[in-house]
């Protein structure tokens, strides 16, 4: 862990004979915290401000290190009880927050569509009050993004957005925790996105500048990021004084990038659309000679499945590649986001330098 910290001598603990040899942690009393989200919906970054995304990260950070490394329990939702709909499958997001919530010690309520049907057998309204009777929060996994619209609007409880059309935020949250723990900082990084202006793009694009992060986004002809998405990304940028560059050619985007990023081609429902997407899509494939061009200190994410055609084995599986800590950390970040939107608790560990 490269946050680049150290463990206070905590007294207490040498007279109870605890270990404080803990990696490169600090942990002491918590900072004074002025960031507030117990209460809010997560649907899209847009609604956060830099210092909140920020303390999302912090808390991840600290869950991470007193729950795996100091192996302390913390139950601090027990009680609490959480709904999930997933209208998609899922590996990660389902095993991340169905783990993450019973870890600290609630109780997480599976729905599938054979479970439920947004706004099929019961109105996106009916089903948002039922819901807000009996569950403390509901993360939904959803084909759109105004299905988590309206689930916001007539619940009383906090909504999350665990995949839609148009966003992804907990995905990249997880992606800015482990570029936090390989860098030390995300400040001054450049991300180089090579592939389609989907979901995460539009979450990263939502987010990045907002921690003087430069964005590269290379995609093919057709295949951009949502205008409306895209214009506002570019005023996060002219007031944070980032970089976004929109382009057509994959090594461009690539060169003097730290981070390197991509993702699926062809997306859950879009499958009829596969033969044309992987011709529109050829020569965007991430791979050693899209590395000679990036930073010296490049690295790669990718928030899987992954397909061979959108990046080569010797990238995925190289030293470089950080997906699996990336994985991981999904669990962390979504622990973070329930912890944040439905307890007033403060992180122990010492804030980390972003």
């Amino acid at each position: 862990m490269l946050f680049n910290l150290r463990i206070l001598l905590n007294k207490a603990a040498l007279r109870n004979g605890h270990s404080l040899a803990v990696r490169n942690y600090r942990c002491g009393q918590p900072l004074q915290n002025k960031v507030q989200l117990k209460g809010r919906d997560l649907l899209t970054l847009k609604n956060f401000t830099g210092e909140e995304i920020k303390y999302m990260l912090w808390l991840s950070a600290d869950l991470k290190f007193r729950i795996k490394q100091k192996g302390e329990y913390l139950p601090l939702l027990q009680g609490k009880s959480l709904g999930m709909i997933f209208e998609k499958r899922s590996t990660r997001t389902r095993l991340s927050t169905e783990t993450g919530f019973a870890l600290l010690g609630g109780h997480p309520c599976f729905l599938t569509t054979q479970d439920i049907h947004l706004g099929v057998n019961e109105s996106l309204m009916d089903t948002a009050r039922v819901l807000s009777s009996m569950t403390d929060a509901v993360l939904a996994r959803v084909y759109k993004q105004s299905d988590l619209d309206i689930l916001a609007k007539e619940a009383s409880i906090p909504i999350i957005n665990g995949l839609s059309d148009l966003y992804h935020p907990i995905q990249i949250l997880a992606d800015y925790l482990t570029l936090q723990e390989h860098y030390g900082s995300l400040k001054g990084l450049t991300l180089s996105w090579i592939g389609d202006g989907n979901n995460i793009l539009h979450s990263i694009m939502m987010s990045a500048a907002k921690f003087r992060m430069h964005l590269q986004v290379a995609t093919p002809k057709g295949y951009e990021p949502d205008p409306s998405i895209t214009k506002l990304a570019e005023q996060y940028a002219k007031e944070n004084g980032t970089k976004l560059s929109l382009m057509n050619d994959p090594l461009e985007a690539a060169r003097g990038g730290n981070v390197l990023i991509t993702d699926t081609w062809i997306s859950m429902g879009q499958e009829e659309e596969k033969k044309k997407r992987l011709q529109a899509f050829q020569g965007y494939q991430v791979t050693m000679k899209t590395a000679k061009v990036a930073a010296s200190d490049w690295t790669f994410l990718h928030c899987l499945p992954r397909k061979p055609e959108e990046v080569d084995d010797e990238v995925f599986y190289s030293p470089r590649s950080l997906v699996f800590p990336e994985a991981e950390n999904r669990k962390w970040t979504i622990m973070a986001v329930m912890v944040s939107l439905l307890t007033d608790y403060s992180p122990q560990l010492q804030k980390p330098k972003f």
